[in-house]
């Protein structure tokens, strides 16, 4: 009956107590003995049959002797009393001991149902309540336990239970491990990506805000303009589980060992950064930097959900800790790639990478300066790389540049090349085709200077400095100093300019100054700065001031050109015939193709150069033919001349005073209210020949005279000319024929002077 109760409880755990109730159990045990008894009397049994089972002895022999002797069913009759005899025994026991019985079978049948349960638990994970019911059995129904081998066994399982599942949870920690450094690669691109997009919208911002500035500066119209914000939420939370983590460190708690969780964690988080923080050697930074710090990234952000969501599963100081390892590294990096590059765009695409890095981890806390200093160390090297672009782009663009007026034949050209850069005399609309003041260099190194401008706004945004304004004119103002002027001198100093090309370089340099100003708003406008604060005195870039000494380069390189090419002209006077009988008809014939000259030369300034400019060549030419022309009495080559000579000179000289009058007034020239007019800078020459035609040469002792007629005359100059002066050809001196009286006079005058002169010196 005990074996079928036990076979009826583990074959069914839940039975119900009413199938050993104790009033059948007391009916079928008070029965029994009484049974057993009688049997017991009929039948004796033999001693030491019974002590042979009892030391479990082997029955073989005993069996064996009852079959030769042919005697089994005795045996076999014995064995069965024995039986009887202990299921007696066993039912005498169980009535002593049945309500103790019963107690423990109810026991077991809990036992086997919440270790029904438990396993349940731990099949599906749910190691929390496992945990809990460890616990309780630990702490409250252990120590109850009456069979000592069960409570044994059980103390033995529930530390083998728990090691399975610190090592279930370990295992689907490390599974997390594996994965979320697979994916925060993904995680820092979407969150990059976001401060992209933040960036793109405040700079949409600002492309509108300059627009409404560029309407009100241009006065178009009643500045008006509205700003549509988009709403975006910047701070969506990324997808990314950290169930596992949760879920280890809570498992770890409860299990006393958090601490050594703690440390897992750190140490094989610590590995993970390590390998992020190695560059790839298969390819150049150029192309990995991107994947590289996106990963960087990633690793940040999931340790900062870690550190505010995990429960003291991170310390701050463990999170600065691992961030000043990545921040060491990180710099190390840059530095070391920064300084072995030689472009200037690769550095801005890298460096435009990195602040939104700075950006994206600054909003978690993190702590980027370092970051931003390490791109603000290199700023100059990048100016300087992009300085250097800029040299061999004025380099191109004065060699395609032939130095002549830019014809513009459409609207959208003009507006291109023209209004684009304000280079426009007026606001109207001019006629196609228009031919500007300037050459293709212009708005060419225009669009350079923009760009360059827009290039270091871009390295200096987002950056360490809020107002970088100041950096941006530091490096405009070099910009136009060492490459826009010194490519121009190069080629104005170059000796390969003709003299169009020459005036064409000057006018273009006038107009670089004319824009200093717009490139100056150019860059407030790119920085965020009032248009107030760059119009204050002394705010504008030095480099207008050196254009404006390199515009009198200019010009002085043109002026050289015209009188290096009026000096060929002026060499043929040496060619006249200075000792004619007679003068020539029409004056002589270099004066001639000289005055031509003159009229094309003004023909193309006055297109080209601005009047002021204009007055200056003009002025500076007949200066230079009139000091030619009294050059030209003082040259040793010319021993003596004669009146002859001197009346073809004064043709010729009439012809340049006409040429300088007429174009005085038609130019415009004389608008300028300048206090010389053109006429006047061949004052010199005129009064030399006047004082050679004059019938009384020696009034030019007469102070008032002189001072009147001949004030722009040097003694010694006219003393020197005087002396080669002969009113006759060689074959007629000495002879006192055909000499009528005035010009005795005039000779005997002009002999008194040469006395006088000498007698002065």
């Amino acid at each position: 009956m005990s074996l079928l109760l036990f076979g009826s409880i583990s074959a069914n755990p839940r039975a119900p107590l009413s199938l050993l109730s104790n009033r059948n159990l007391t009916k079928t045990m008070s029965a029994q003995p009484k049974r057993r008894a009688a049997e017991n009397g009929e039948t004796g049994i033999d001693p030491g049959l019974t002590t042979l089972i009892s030391n479990g002895e082997d029955l073989g022999p005993i069996v064996r002797h009852a079959f030769e002797a042919g005697k089994p069913e005795a045996l076999l009759h014995q064995l069965r009393n024995i039986v009887k005899q202990k299921e007696v025994e066993i039912e005498e026991l169980c009535k002593l001991h049945y309500e103790d019985f019963i107690i423990a079978v109810d026991e077991l049948r809990g036992v086997l149902v919440d270790a029904e349960e438990l396993k349940i638990m731990l099949s599906d994970g749910r190691f929390h309540p496992a945990l809990k019911t460890l616990n309780l059995i630990e702490k409250d129904y252990l120590h109850k336990i009456p069979i000592k081998a069960l409570r044994r066994v059980i103390e033995k399982q529930v530390p083998a239970i728990k090691f399975h599942i610190e090592k279930k949870v370990t295992s689907e920690f490390n599974d997390w491990l594996v994965k979320v450094r697979s994916t925060a690669r993904e995680i820092g691109q979407m969150s990059i990506g976001q401060a992209s997009s933040a960036r793109q919208r405040d700079e949409e911002m600002r492309v509108r805000q300059r627009e409404a500035e560029e309407q009100s500066r241009s006065k178009v119209g009643e500045c008006v303009y509205t700003l549509d914000v988009e709403q975006t939420d910047e701070d969506s939370v990324l997808e990314f589980d950290l169930t596992p983590v949760y879920r280890a460190h809570h498992i770890y708690t409860i299990l006393g060992i958090e601490e050594r969780f703690r440390d897992y964690y750190y140490n094989n988080r610590m590995m993970q950064l390590n390998l992020d923080l190695q560059i790839s050697t298969a390819q150049p930074f150029l192309e990995s930097h991107q994947p590289f710090f996106a990963q960087i990234a990633g690793f940040f952000i999931v340790e900062d959900r870690v550190l505010r969501t995990a429960g003291g599963l991170l310390s701050e100081t463990q999170v600065e800790t691992i961030w000043d390892t990545a921040l060491a590294k990180m710099t190390s990096i840059l530095e070391n790639q920064f300084s072995s590059m030689d472009t200037a765009s690769h550095l801005l695409l890298i460096k435009d990478f990195v602040t939104l890095l700075g950006s994206t981890l600054r909003r978690c806390g993190y702590r980027v300066t370092p970051l931003l200093e390490v791109l603000d160390n290199s700023r100059d090297k990048y100016h300087e790389l992009l300085l250097d672009e800029c040299r061999k782009q004025m380099t191109d663009i004065l060699s395609n540049d032939s130095f002549e007026q830019m014809v513009i034949r459409k609207e959208y050209e003009y507006n291109m090349n023209v209004l684009s850069f304000h280079l426009q005399a007026s606001d109207a609309v001019p006629v196609f085709p228009y031919v500007a003041p300037f050459s293709s260099s212009v708005p060419d190194s225009c669009r350079m200077i923009r760009s360059f401008i827009d290039d270091s706004v871009s390295y200096l945004s987002y950056g360490g400095h809020i107002n970088f304004y100041d950096v941006v004119k530091k490096y405009l103002d070099k910009l136009l100093i060492e490459v826009l002027n010194q490519s121009l001198l190069n080629m104005i100093h170059g000796g390969s300019l003709g003299v169009t090309q020459a005036m064409q370089i000057a006018a273009n340099i006038a107009v670089f100054e004319r824009a200093c100003d717009l490139f100056l708003w150019q860059a407030a406008q790119r920085c965020g700065v009032p248009v107030r604060l760059i119009e204050r005195p002394h705010a504008g870039l030095a480099a207008k001031a050196v254009l404006k000494a390199s515009q009198n380069a200019a010009f002085n390189a043109l002026v050289n050109l015209v009188n290096t090419k009026l000096d060929d002209y002026m060499a043929l006077i040496n060619n006249i015939n200075w000792i004619a009988d007679e003068p020539p008809q029409s004056g002589n014939e270099c004066m001639n193709e000289l005055v031509v000259y003159l009229e094309t030369l003004l023909s193309s300034a006055q297109q080209i150069l601005p009047l002021e400019a204009l007055y200056k060549l003009i002025t500076g030419a007949l200066d230079h033919i009139s000091d030619s022309v009294v050059t030209a009495f003082l040259s040793d080559n010319i021993k003596r001349f004669t009146l002859s000579a001197v009346i073809g000179i004064d043709s010729d000289l009439k012809k340049l005073e006409t040429f300088a009058e007429e174009s005085f007034y038609d130019t415009g020239l004389s608008d300028l209210k300048k206090d010389r007019s053109l006429k006047d800078c061949l004052v010199e020459s005129r009064q030399l020949i006047n004082l050679l035609l004059s019938n009384q040469p020696e009034n030019f002792m007469n102070p008032v005279i002189r001072q009147k007629n001949y004030g722009a005359l040097d003694y010694k100059k006219v003393a020197s000319i005087c002396e080669k002066f002969k009113d006759s050809p060689d074959r007629l001196f000495g002879s006192l024929s055909n000499r009528n009286a005035k010009t005795n006079a005039r000779k005997k005058s002009m002999d008194m002077l040469k006395k006088r002169l000498k007698d002065f010196n």
